[in-house]
C-alpha cells in the first residue's frame, strides 16, 4: 500500500496549520518577494518620481503618487495571488508534494482555504510596504474609506487565488508558469495599475485587477465609495474563481 497515496476525505481539516506552513514556505521564497514586490515598488517610484509616463492627475508627486499607490497595491496582490501561487502550485503538483498532502488530514477544500488565507497575510502586509512606500513619495490618503479598501482587496485575493489554483490544475508546469507570468506583464502595462487603463465605458472593470485598482484609488484616494462596477465585477469574479479551483483541483 502506498503511504502517500492521496486520501483528501481523512481526518479533520487543518486549515490554520496547512495556512501557517504555506506563509512560512513564501517567506522564504526570495525570487517570489522580487517579483511581488520588489519589481513593483521600483516601478512605483520611477513612475511617481519622474514625467517619463503622463498620468491623468496633476504633475506633483503627490498627485502622481495618489494614481499610483493604489495600482501598486493591486499589482502586488495580482502578483503575490495569483502569478507566484500558480506557479508553485504547478511545481508542488510536479513534485509530488502535493499527492503527499492529499495522504494527510487535509482535504480539497482545506488546501484552497489554507492557501488562500496564507495570501491574504502575505498581500495585507505587502501593501502595508507599499503604502509606506508610497507616504515616503508624498501619497496622502484618505483613511476614511480604509475598510472599503481593504474589503476591495480581500475580494481581489480570492479572485486571484481561484484562478490560479484553476490555472495549475488544467496545465502542466511549464505552460502554468508562462500563462502566469504572460498575464502578469499583459496586466502590468494595461491593466489600469501603474499606467491609465483605456476607458472602455466601464467594460474595463471586466478585469479584476483594474477593478481593483480604481477601488482602492477611490477609497484611499479620493476618499469616495468605489464604483459600483468595481464591486460587481469582485465579486463575480470571487464566486466563479472559487468554484472553479475547487472544482479543477486535483493531487496528481
Amino acid at each position: 500500500m502506498n503511504p502517500f497515496a492521496p486520501a483528501p476525505g481523512r481526518g479533520h481539516l487543518v486549515v490554520l496549520r496547512h495556512a501557517r506552513f504555506e506563509l512560512t514556505i513564501n517567506a522564504r521564497r526570495a525570487e517570489a518577494v522580487v517579483l511581488s514586490l520588489g519589481v513593483p515598488i521600483l516601478g512605483l517610484l520611477a513612475v511617481v518620481l519622474t514625467d517619463a509616463i503622463r498620468l491623468p492627475t496633476g504633475d506633483s508627486a503627490g498627485d502622481r503618487a495618489g494614481f499610483v499607490v493604489p495600482g501598486v497595491i493591486a499589482l502586488t496582490t495580482l502578483s503575490t495571488a495569483f502569478t507566484g501561487q500558480a506557479i508553485s502550485v504547478g511545481y508542488e503538483r510536479f513534485y509530488g508534494a502535493l499527492a503527499r498532502l492529499g495522504a494527510s488530514s487535509l482535504t480539497r477544500t482545506g488546501l484552497v482555504a489554507g492557501k488562500t488565507l496564507a495570501t491574504v497575510v502575505l498581500v495585507l502586509a505587502q501593501s502595508l510596504v507599499v503604502a509606506l512606500v508610497g507616504l515616503g513619495v508624498g501619497w496622502h490618503p484618505h483613511p476614511g474609506h480604509l475598510a472599503a479598501a481593504l474589503a476591495s482587496t480581500l475580494l481581489a485575493t480570492a479572485v486571484y487565488s481561484g484562478l490560479a489554483l484553476t490555472l495549475a490544475s488544467v496545465t502542466r508546469p511549464e505552460a502554468t508558469t508562462a500563462a502566469a507570468t504572460l498575464v502578469y506583464a499583459v496586466l502590468l502595462v494595461g491593466g489600469g495599475t501603474m499606467f491609465p487603463a483605456p476607458d472602455l465605458g466601464g467594460a474595463e472593470y471586466l478585469l479584476p485587477v483594474t477593478a481593483h485598482a480604481d477601488a482602492l484609488r477611490a477609497a484611499l484616494t479620493d476618499g469616495a465609495a468605489a464604483p459600483l462596477p468595481a464591486w460587481c465585477s469582485l465579486g463575480l469574479w470571487s464566486v466563479v474563481a472559487v468554484i472553479a479551483a475547487v472544482r479543477a483541483f486535483r493531487w496528481d
